[in-house]
């Protein structure tokens, strides 16, 4: 049993957790990093970048799916190799995971210390049974997991999460996705336009991170338009099924009171994700905890309570993004290099993309988090949007929330086409604190997609009109500025 004395001990090598061990480290304080998994961070090993590359080739399949449209013909059939393109996407993972690789290999390997961490007390850390950490403080950056129900478990190697599609070397012929949020409307609209049979199931009437009424009715008829999803699903049983062809038979209980059975090959649960936190004893600590054990912490420093430790990443189940892990390992690293004498640091506007087609985001305050009567709903469809619909790409709604008293943008939720890019644009202008008439004096060329934010705007500038004499002069003067 070896000892270690360190400054800041950081748990977790992944995103938030490297950026934490280089903040400290470039602060001037002692680090040491602990992982107990493999190297390679979530985005690149079996997130962001892996599913990027399952959607870029079902984009690439389903492009034909217009020509006609345009008077284009197709000669034939097109032909989906599964096993290419499986090939090609554990491929190129594996190049993005290998540049994470390098980047590890660059921390001192005296610094690293291989084994999984639980806490004694507020200072000291248990490696497995072959170290012991004695620190001053420390980084929690242990990332997160799919969640999976404990009563799916007798489905076996039928039952899968998302981490495990990318280790595919062909494609199935049919899934059932369970979670029409984020991961489960990519990947499932992914696999859907490679040519797998796709069934999707939800819970409620949520599609996506939407909390918008309008927004999330819109997504399901969208979605629902192209595969079957049946949201607020009633499933009596999913049983496995053993056979030379076997796979797992799903009955629901359909709208009309019927029963349907339907046959998968495999289940994906896409039922959301849970903070790594069951194993690292945090009852030995005096970190505060929420019901579910997460640990609360402050996100301006990251700090949790008033202890030395500090949380990054998904771990704290507060904003599971890769830029947002990066700034919290960034922030939380210099704080716990600097305490007791923490700080506060800079949290960017919040901005959310699911890669789907259309495109969701959301960005700043949702329509769930504003007060009633407090702000207006400034709305653009893109169904008759010139460039949209120029390049058949015109489905998409975008509502955009602005402050009554102020005129204020507070932020948005869209369906719609360049929805990524969009987003970007209302994201800086909420971070740099606009109006809506200061961001209807941005250029809006002609014609282009972003023409659909200028009508959201204008429209919302309509509504703030009709707010009290108060506010009138304020709001003429905004539309006077976007004509």
């Amino acid at each position: 049993m070896q000892m270690l004395m360190t400054e800041v001990a950081v748990i977790g090598a992944g995103t938030a957790g490297i950026a934490a061990y280089r903040a400290a480290v470039a602060a001037g304080a002692r680090a040491l990093i602990v992982e107990g998994g493999p190297y390679g961070t979530t985005c690149a090993r079996v997130g962001c970048m892996p599913s990027k590359l399952m959607i870029a080739a079902a984009e690439a399949a389903h492009v034909t799916a217009k020509w006609p449209a345009f008077g284009l013909r197709l000669e034939g059939s097109l032909e989906v190799d599964g096993r290419a393109v499986m090939t090609r996407i554990r491929r190129e993972r594996d190049r993005f995971v290998g540049f994470v690789l390098d980047a590890v290999e660059t921390i001192p390997a005296g610094d690293r210390v291989r084994g999984a961490a639980r806490f004694v007390d507020d200072h000291t850390l248990q490696v497995d049974d072959h170290t012991t950490i004695v620190f001053e403080r420390a980084v929690i950056a242990t990332g997160s997991s799919p969640r999976v129900p404990a009563s799916w478990q007798h489905l076996g190697k039928r039952l899968i999460v998302n981490d495990d599609i990318f280790s595919w070397e062909d494609l199935p012929r049919s899934v059932a996705v369970f979670g029409p949020g984020i991961v489960g409307l990519e990947l499932g609209q992914a696999l859907h336009r490679l040519g797998v049979t796709v069934t999707m199931y939800g819970r409620s009437d949520h599609v996506g991170p939407f909390t918008d009424p309008e927004l999330y009715a819109y997504a399901a008829r969208t979605f629902q338009a192209e595969f079957p999803l049946f949201l607020d699903a009633q499933i009596v049983s999913m049983e496995l099924v053993d056979s030379v062809d076997s796979g797992v038979a799903i009955r629901r209980v359909t709208a009309t009171g019927s029963e349907q059975t339907i046959m998968v090959d495999y289940v994906i649960a896409a039922v959301g994700r849970a903070p790594n936190v069951r194993d690292l004893s945090l009852s030995n600590t005096g970190v505060p905890l929420d019901r579910q054990g997460v640990p609360r912490f402050d996100r301006s420093t990251m700090q949790a309570g008033s202890t030395p430790i500090f949380i990054a990443g998904d771990v704290g189940d507060d904003a599971p993004l890769l830029h947002e892990a990066a700034d919290e390992g960034r922030l939380a690293g210099d704080n716990a290099a600097r305490y007791p004498q923490v700080r506060a640091g800079l949290r960017r506007a919040p901005l959310a993309i699911v890669f789907s087609d259309p495109q969701l985001t959301m960005v700043g305050a949702r329509f769930a988090d504003l007060q009633t009567g407090t702000f207006v709903v400034g709305k653009a469809s893109f169904e008759n949007q010139g460039r949209s619909r120029i390049i058949l790409k015109n489905r998409g709604l975008l509502h955009v929330y602005a402050q009554k008293s102020t005129g204020r943008f507070l932020g948005a939720e869209m369906i719609g086409p360049d929805a990524e890019h969009i987003g970007h644009l209302m994201a800086w202008a909420l971070q740099m604190k606009l109006t809506i008439a200061q961001m209807g004096d941005m250029p809006f060329y002609h014609p282009v997609i972003e023409e659909g934010l200028r009508t959201g705007l204008r429209d919302a500038v309509f509504k703030l009109s009709s707010t009290p004499a108060s506010n009138r002069e304020a709001t003429q003067e905004m539309q006077s500025a976007m004509e």
